[in-house]
């Protein structure tokens, strides 16, 4: 599980494309904002046992 803030929805998006890349994923997830926090949050499941990822 990757708990992801970036600071706007296109940087987000592209962070979760490129866990995408590396393992099976939950897929886009849904963005959300936390009032009086900077950014933009979301949550990304991955199988990170699949080998393409880092070592």
């Amino acid at each position: 599980m990757f708990d992801v803030t970036a600071a706007d929805e296109e940087t987000a998006l592209q962070v979760m494309a490129a866990l995408e890349r590396l393992w099976a994923t939950s897929g886009t997830a849904t963005l959300r904002r936390t009032p009086g926090v900077p950014g933009i949050q979301t949550r990304v499941y991955a199988d990170t046992r699949q080998s393409g990822g880092p070592q």
